[in-house]
């Protein structure tokens, strides 16, 4: 069975493909698109018009995923805005603004095998650090603090693929594959 991730972004490719490579008889593949996302603050709809969009380009298995951040101390603002909000205000101001707010990283998967849409989520609590920790280039892992941890999602490298929102959800969607299509 060919997948197909549908995502322009690079990093997230990268991420993805390691989470999904041990699935026997699964072949994970690229599909470099950018997906017009609806602006809205509930992550449900924004994933749901995600993968009938991904869909309607592939017309094969897709999987998009969505990740945002959803702070304690704005009632789960920006949700679905996270990626806007963090264009906006970047690393520095939301440290600022925010540094030891409590939050959660959310993950929700979805997976349109041609018949059905699936949705897969995964979630990490923890807090906004003082000041950016480490490499920005993946947006806000310089200044997530997952709960039990002192350094940042950027500063504890290959340890955040083991502890990540995305492998959370990617567990419960290998899970899925594993039981419905291996």
């Amino acid at each position: 069975m060919d997948i197909y991730i549908v995502s322009k972004n690079p990093h997230k490719q990268t991420e993805l493909r390691g989470y999904l490579n041990t699935i026997h008889n699964v072949c994970i593949k690229e599909y470099a698109q950018e997906i017009n996302e609806i602006q809205t603050v509930d992550v449900d709809v924004l994933i749901q018009d995600k993968l009938k969009k991904a869909f309607n380009f592939v017309k094969s298995p897709v999987i998009v995923e969505h990740t945002g951040l959803f702070l304690d101390e704005l009632d789960g603002f920006p949700g679905g805005l996270t990626q806007p909000f963090w264009d906006k205000l970047k690393k520095d101001k939301f440290c600022s603004y925010f540094k030891g707010t409590s939050l959660k990283a959310k993950t929700i998967i979805g997976f349109c095998d041609g018949k059905r849409n699936h949705f897969f989520e995964g979630e990490v609590k923890g807090k906004v650090s003082d000041e950016p920790r480490g490499d920005d280039s993946f947006q806000w892992d310089c200044v997530f603090v997952p709960d039990g941890y002192d350094k940042t999602f950027a500063e504890l490298g290959d340890k955040k693929l083991e502890i990540s929102m995305r492998k959370i959800a990617f567990d419960k969607f290998k899970e899925y594959l594993r039981s419905n299509y291996v």
